[in-house]
Formats: C-alpha cells, sequence, structure tokens
C-alpha cells in the first residue's frame, strides 16, 4: 500500500480537526481563574454525559413506539448500587461488564 502526499495531508488535516477542539479548550482554560458558579455547572457535565448514555441503552425506539431494554436495566441495578457502596470506578466498570456479559450470555441459552 502506498501513501501518496495527498494521503498524508487527509490524514493530518483529520488528526488537527479531531485534536483542536478538545485540546485548545484546556490550554485556554488552563491559566484562568473561573468563577464558582462555571466549575459548579461543569461539575455536572460528566454525570448528565453518563446518565444520557445509560438512558439511550435502556430505552430502545422501535419501529412503532419506545420499549425497554430489560437486560440492561437489570444489569444497571446491581452495577449502581455496588457503584454506591464501593465509591470505585474501576470495580463498578469491571463488575458492570462482567455482569452484562454473563446476563448476555444467560439470555442466549433461554
Amino acid at each position: 500500500m502506498s501513501l501518496n502526499q495527498s494521503i498524508l495531508l487527509l490524514i493530518l488535516g483529520c488528526t488537527l480537526v479531531t485534536f483542536l477542539p478538545r485540546i485548545l479548550p484546556f490550554l485556554v482554560v488552563r491559566n484562568l481563574q473561573l468563577p464558582a458558579p462555571v466549575l459548579k455547572w461543569l461539575s455536572f457535565i460528566p454525570i448528565c454525559i453518563l446518565t444520557a448514555l445509560v438512558v439511550e441503552s435502556v430505552i430502545v425506539k422501535t419501529s412503532h413506539s419506545i420499549a425497554v431494554n430489560w437486560l440492561t436495566l437489570i444489569a444497571i441495578v446491581p452495577t449502581l448500587l455496588l457503584a454506591l457502596r464501593t465509591k470505585s470506578l474501576a470495580i463498578t466498570v469491571i463488575f458492570g461488564v462482567i455482569f452484562m456479559g454473563l446476563l448476555r450470555l444467560c439470555s442466549t441459552y433461554l
């Protein structure tokens, strides 16, 4: 496979477009003292993103209606309880992935 100049420029352009919006705000803000209300508002962003991801995986749009993905909902409850108890992201993620995998494995045999 040959790598000509236009493909190399395309890859570099895509890299620039991907990284600039992610890195530039951090470079600009790192030396600024942000007001307390802004910092408080920013602290809610991770939980909002997590909630959106979880809700999207639980509520499934079918062709005519909205349905609940019960397998995912069953996995969320013990994972959430473990997260509240341990307050460890690593333990929670590992448990959640293993539990969901076991649920999917068991559902294929039922």
